[in-house]
């Protein structure tokens, strides 16, 4: 992909937040499902890790390389004329120099990046250091002349056993987060808690992404919680699994 192409698709991404509230991006995993979700009518894409990895017979958490997930990712991109963001998990050890240019370069016109390093024992990053690999990514992307769109990523509610008890630190990365060069924050696992939702949509002003399942799941109640970006994670393809399973059923023997 050209580098003007690169570059139109992530003036486009940038717009469509703009314009959507919330956007919502399919989470994809490979050409099929990327040409489908396209088809269906959406604007954008994200590649989930999750997923991805499902669909290689490897493991989350970083258990393909860099130079893996960008072989994987670059005929996704290819294949349809919408933006693609990626899923990069903790960055896999890479310098976000080196992030930027191995995602742009596939076409990738934004990134997920999270807080738990798990290269490193899956540890979870400072607030203070999470921030400074954001603004190294932004910084990387300003200077290669592309809006690359950051979405930066949250571990604390996932690992905490009272996600309230762990607001106000959650708050704080989140806003040092956006000061650092976030288009968007995303704290994972509070999708089914309305109170939480709403604390940190109005702690930060950035959109804030959301999970969602496809099917158990309200695109209203997002909009009214003021939710600005929806990801489905796994939760698009475990409920295409289901799916299938409920067809393929009938016919085993």
């Amino acid at each position: 992909m050209d580098f003007r192409t690169t570059v139109e698709r992530a003036q486009r991404l940038q717009q469509l937040h703009a314009d959507h509230q919330p956007l919502v991006l399919p989470t994809v995993w490979d050409v099929w499902s990327a040409r489908t979700a396209a088809d269906a009518g959406f604007p954008a894409l994200t590649v989930g890790s999750h997923p991805l990895a499902d669909s290689r017979g490897a493991s989350d958490q970083e258990g393909q390389s860099f130079e893996e997930v960008l072989a994987a990712v670059r005929p996704i991109i290819a294949a349809v004329d919408v933006p693609v963001s990626v899923d990069l998990e903790s960055g896999y050890g890479q310098d976000p120099a080196d992030l930027v240019a191995g995602l742009t370069e596939a076409g990738g016109v934004g990134l997920n990046i999270e807080d738990t390093v798990h290269s490193e024992g899956g540890r979870v990053r400072t607030t203070e250091e999470h921030a400074r690999y954001i603004a190294g990514l932004r910084d990387a992307a300003d200077a290669a002349g592309l809006p690359v769109w950051v979405n930066g990523r949250t571990d604390l509610f996932l690992h905490a056993e009272n996600a309230a008890a762990v607001l106000d630190e959650a708050v704080a990365r989140l806003r040092a987060m956006e000061e650092a060069g976030a288009d968007s924050v995303y704290p994972v696992r509070v999708q089914d808690d309305d109170e939480l939702l709403q604390a940190v949509v109005a702690a930060v002003t950035v959109p804030v992404n959301s999970t969602a399942h496809p099917v158990k799941h309200d695109l209203d109640r997002f909009r009214r919680l003021g939710v600005g970006r929806i990801t489905y994670g796994p939760l698009l393809q475990m409920a295409a699994t289901e799916a299938m399973k409920d067809m393929l059923r009938p016919w085993a023997p």
